[in-house]
């Protein structure tokens, strides 16, 4: 009013346009109205000297705009938790997946290899596609874990199957899961799939090589070793090598020490190896280094086990191993009706559910029944040709590659 008197057109000031001047970011100076105003309202200062940088000397002066900072950080940390949140999935979600993938572990061994290597497939598919809708970093690391166990299952499958190859490259696939998330239970879950396929294609001493590698992780319960010194056991046997076969066995049935971990014993399932598991793989050590005497003792052990568990838990696979071994080691011993009677076990397994572990211990007894000693004996014939029609309609000899005739971890 002292300037211009009472006039409704007199200059006037708002909020933003006032935030506006003191931002900064004013290019050109106000009209020559505003400028005599502010230029009588600060008297000291040309209206050039009020729009134009702080003196560089002025120690009052603060060296940026504090409040419109603050203002800027917030919109963007805001904008960033936005982008971030679009970004991701629910934890319910990954939660639904950790349940899926544990269920098809855990109900393995009631399903035929086909069927356990689709539902496998099917929640690895799912998997890769919610992983390609987040960003957000614990949820990638969840995800590549539950990616890495179906490649693990996926691998088993493929086994049972015949496939080695494939079970080898689904292996290390594993592997990379587990090395890429620092999950050593998997990776050394992994390396001994990797390693009993290597005996069964002929490479024993890879096998012993990858099982030893296994073994030297940090992070391993006690179900971990004995599944990997078993399968130490039985590379050492496929070299022959009596003595640190053996001691392996020996080790796979040592006390622990209460150790536990989130796959072999977290999961279980397909992941653990359970005791009749165990005394069914060295009972099939033991037919490999000649010990009849003990083959057939732990087959009787891990039948007995077996017998012990609920209709649920019970492997009609892990049963009908330790009783193919049990048939083999009667054999060994030239009791015929013994094997004959071991063997009936056997026979009841479904074709869609005979895997790669029981063709292959079937065709080492159909071998050993071809021997000249049994020529012409009508039992033995009968038992050989019951092999041969039975492996014939199994899996591996139906829809995969012919299996070779090495004893297997399965």
């Amino acid at each position: 009013m002292r300037i211009f008197g009472n006039s409704p057109t007199n200059p006037t000031c708002g909020e933003t346009q006032f935030r506006r001047w003191t931002s900064g970011k004013l290019r050109t100076l106000p009209g020559p109205a505003t400028c005599q105003i502010l230029e009588a309202m600060w008297p000291e200062y040309t209206v050039t000297a009020l729009f134009g940088p702080p003196p560089k000397d002025d120690p009052q002066v603060p060296a940026y705009d504090l409040e419109e900072r603050v203002r800027m950080t917030a919109e963007e940390a805001h904008e960033a938790a936005d982008t971030t949140a679009s970004m991701s999935i629910s934890d319910q979600t990954i939660d639904e997946l950790r349940d899926q993938v544990t269920a098809v572990a855990q109900e393995y061994h009631l399903m035929p290899p086909a069927k356990a290597y689709e539902a496998a497939d099917a929640l690895r598919q799912s998997i890769e596609r919610h992983r390609d809708r987040t960003q957000a970093p614990i949820q990638q690391q969840d995800l590549m874990i539950l990616n890495g166990q179906t490649a693990a299952l996926l691998a088993v499958a493929a086994f049972d199957l015949g496939y080695f190859q494939p079970a080898r490259s689904l292996a290390r696939t594993a592997a990379v899961f587990g090395e890429a998330t620092r999950f050593t239970p998997l990776q050394a879950y992994a390396d001994g799939t990797l390693a009993y396929v290597a005996y069964h294609t002929g490479n024993a001493t890879e096998a012993v090589a990858k099982a030893t590698r296994a073994l030297s992780y940090g992070g391993l319960g006690d179900v971990a070793h004995r599944r990997l010194q078993a399968i130490k056991a039985r590379a050492h046997a496929h070299l022959g090598d009596v003595v640190s076969a053996r001691r392996a066995i020996q080790l796979s049935g040592e006390d622990g020490h209460d150790q536990r971990d989130e796959l072999h014993d977290g999961v279980g399932g397909e992941f653990a190896f359970t005791p009749e598991r165990l005394a069914m793989s060295t009972s099939t050590t033991a037919l490999l280094i000649g010990d009849a005497a003990q083959a057939e003792a732990d087959a009787r052990r891990a039948l007995e086990l077996i017998g012990q568990r609920p209709p649920q838990g019970q492997s009609s696979h892990v049963r009908a191993s330790a009783s193919a071994d049990l048939a083999h080691a009667r054999l060994l011993a030239d009791d015929v009706d013994g094997a004959a009677e071991a063997l009936t076990v056997v026979w009841s397994v479904p074709a869609e559910a005979r895997r790669s572990g029981i063709v292959v211990r079937t065709a080492r007894i159909a071998r050993h029944l071809a021997q000249p000693e049994y020529h012409g004996a009508q039992l033995p014939t009968t038992l050989r040709e019951q092999i041969e029609e039975y492996n014939r309609v199994s899996p591996p000899h139906r829809i995969g590659p012919h299996v070779g005739l090495l004893a297997i971890e399965a």
